[in-house]
């Protein structure tokens, strides 16, 4: 077997594969000895079939099989033996297929990169520590109530805070539009939900009142045939409710899952709970820093077959969150996630060339300890454990976890790392904005 390779541009190689024709010929030969045994053709009992009448019928079939089989085993034996490490499937064109001569074909494919490693000394990381207070876990309380705010009817003009329960009728140029009439409705007076001027219309409403509210869309508004338009919208009033924290009492504590220790023992796990959130705050900001230092010192040419299915990857997971309705993934556009799906593969190679140069393997005390973490918040533990350890999937995942966790360690070893305390608000907060779950969708167009 002959093997040449060329680079043609950057991780691009183009290797030409030569195979001696009686390779092919062996092959075929014996794929057609094996047809002779158990072909039935008319006039000939069955095993005594003449060759020439096989190869006549059967050969040409023959030979493209195993022109596609030594295709396939002789690529893998000319990278072995070339010592290339394809990214991606190769692009096979055969040169020439003609029986009974040398058959060539060209392999057209992406390697992976070599990584080399820039000095860990070079990233700066900030470590964040914190403590949750009394006073932090009284706002905590406080924060839980009101998530389970309860509303009230009540008999009196509308205020910022309430809730209001309003049909409503919206026009444009006096016309109704799609998505403009809503019965029923349940809206919080000065919560920014609707478009600006709705909310305020509101406030000094009553129960029975009938009001039509003058407002106009924002010009960035998602639905670009309303955005910028003057809108009038006609609101009955069904029922105006003031809010009404709960109490911090048994049948409070047990919407949490706790049925013992009254408030102490609440604010206990409360407080457990703030304690296990901000130690996972701080591993995430510090992770995240470590991940952008690397990226940052280690430039890495990216496959563009890796590229490819990453941005696949991430298609469906739109359209998972989307809720995969009327959608599918190849609708959606490349672009979207192409700088996204770099960043991910260029990570993952200078993530992987750590582990390589470290000979870090998946520490198996801290993966015990993950899962136990996890197992802890079900009623039976010992079967969770067991479950992740039976299931190789679900271990191999809780592995992946760990594995980074000890890359981040190594960088941290040589990494310029500062302490820093901060409050607890501070220490939870997300890095980055909070982005808007993909599938949550307006329930009408009044809705900001």
């Amino acid at each position: 077997m002959q093997v040449s390779v060329e680079t043609t541009s950057g991780l691009e190689r183009r290797m030409t594969v030569g195979i001696p024709a009686d390779r092919i010929e062996n092959e075929v030969k014996k794929r057609l000895q094996q047809t002779a045994q158990r072909a039935r053709v008319d006039g000939f009992r069955p095993g005594k079939v003449p060759m020439s009448v096989i190869r006549k019928r059967f050969g040409a079939s023959a030979h493209q099989e195993v022109i596609g089989e030594v295709i396939q085993s002789s690529f893998y034996e000319a990278i072995m033996q070339e010592k290339l490490n394809p990214a991606g499937a190769p692009s096979v064109e055969p040169k020439s297929m003609e029986e009974g001569k040398d058959f060539e074909y060209i392999a057209t494919f992406e390697v992976y990169p070599e990584v080399a490693l820039a000095d860990f000394g070079s990233i700066s990381v900030e470590r964040l520590e914190s403590e949750v207070t009394d006073a932090d876990l009284d706002t905590m309380l406080e924060t839980l109530r009101k998530q389970n705010t309860r509303f009230e009817a009540v008999e009196r003009a509308a205020q910022n805070d309430d809730q209001l329960t309003i049909d409503f009728v919206g026009k444009v140029d006096g016309e109704a539009f799609q998505g403009g009439t809503a019965n029923g409705s349940n809206i919080v007076l000065g919560s920014g939900r609707m478009i600006p001027g709705f909310e305020e219309g509101l406030v000094g409403a009553k129960a029975g009142d009938n009001l039509t509210l003058n407002v106009t869309f924002p010009e960035d508004y998602q639905n670009l045939d309303l955005a910028g338009k003057a809108a009038e919208f006609d609101v009955t009033v069904q029922a105006v409710a003031e809010p009404a924290l709960p109490a911090l009492d048994e049948e409070f504590f047990a919407q949490f899952g706790v049925t013992e220790g009254g408030i102490e023992g609440f604010r206990a796990e409360v407080r457990k709970n703030m304690e296990r959130e901000l130690k996972q705050a701080i591993k995430t900001k510090v992770k995240a820093q470590v991940m952008d230092g690397l990226l940052e010192i280690n430039t890495v040419d990216v496959p563009k077959a890796l590229v490819a299915n990453e941005i696949d990857r991430l298609r469906e997971q739109a359209v998972q969150q989307f809720g995969g309705a009327n959608i599918q993934a190849s609708q959606l556009p490349a672009e979207l996630f192409e700088e996204q799906a770099k960043r991910r593969v260029s990570l993952g190679l200078v993530v992987a060339e750590v582990v390589k140069q470290n000979d870090i393997k998946p520490d198996n005390d801290r993966v015990r300890a993950m899962i136990e973490e996890l197992a802890a918040a079900y009623q039976e533990p010992e079967q969770v454990i067991n479950w992740y350890y039976q299931n190789e999937q679900q271990l191999g995942e809780i592995q992946s976890v760990v594995l980074e966790e000890q890359v981040v360690d190594t960088v941290l070893q040589k990494a310029q790392v500062t302490d820093k305390k901060v409050a607890y608000e501070e220490a939870v907060k997300p890095a980055q904005p909070a982005q808007v779950e993909a599938g949550e969708a307006e329930e009408n167009s009044a809705d900001e």
